[in-house]
């Protein structure tokens, strides 16, 4: 491959290697409906794509007036760890993985994903050994996740890099806004089965420098020698 114009790929996890998204948002439905909160689909993704469990309680004390009861957030972390026993790869994610180690590029993870549950979900997705130790929750950063930049200021230190010679794969909008405050270049990849109509034009208003919708058009667009279905 020829050498891309980055040090570094910082990856989001849920939406971009591992297709949680739809085990989530059913989970999510199921306890908002029991606390007699009812949401379609379309705005459970909203609520909670990209967001750790304080910012959903958050948005929604705010945006709702519902205030969750004091024992909510260990029900959810019970609920959540026991969800992600085996999840399913996005289609190419494997292959990507292996191409950038085999390229010799650097690259990891770094998610709003509770410590436990983003090492789980990995390891479910079967992509934990291409991974290794190279993934970052906000535990790292004290507690600060996506949407401020610490946590993809600490990834590419972590390697070595400088933010602003890394490229950051995401698909929620917290994310990208962390990437873009970051310094990073985002790209968007919406490959998950949860995008939403205008999720690509979001992702470009706050900076995204393209959106690709498959690995196969992140590989292309890395030069990465891989074997995946043509894309669409």
């Amino acid at each position: 491959m020829s050498r891309p114009d980055f040090d570094a790929v910082l990856f989001d996890l849920d939406g971009v290697l591992v297709d949680t998204e739809t085990i989530i948002g059913e989970l999510w439905g199921e306890i908002f409906a029991e606390h007699d909160l009812h949401l379609s689909a379309a705005e459970i993704t909203r609520l909670t794509s990209g967001q750790r469990f304080e910012g959903v309680l958050h948005a929604l004390e705010t945006g709702r007036g519902w205030k969750a009861p004091e024992d909510f957030l260990p029900m959810l972390d019970r609920r959540f760890n026991g969800a992600f026993g085996h999840v399913p790869p996005i289609e190419g994610a494997a292959e990507t993985l292996r191409a950038l180690r085999s390229a010799g590029m650097p690259f990891a993870v770094a998610s709003n994903s509770e410590k436990g549950r983003l090492h789980m979900k990995l390891a479910g997705a079967g992509l934990a050994e291409l991974v290794q130790a190279q993934a970052y929750d906000p535990s790292f950063v004290g507690g600060r996740g996506k949407p401020a930049p610490d946590l993809y200021e600490f990834a590419a230190r972590q390697l070595g890099a400088e933010p602003g010679r890394c490229l950051v794969i995401e698909d929620s909008v917290p994310g990208a806004r962390a990437g873009v405050a970051a310094g990073a270049t985002v790209w968007g990849l919406l490959a998950g089965g949860h995008a939403l109509p205008g999720d690509e034009a979001a992702l470009l208003d706050l900076g995204a420098a393209r959106v690709l919708h498959s690995h196969r058009q992140l590989a292309e667009a890395l030069n990465l020698p891989v074997d995946l279905p043509v894309s669409k």
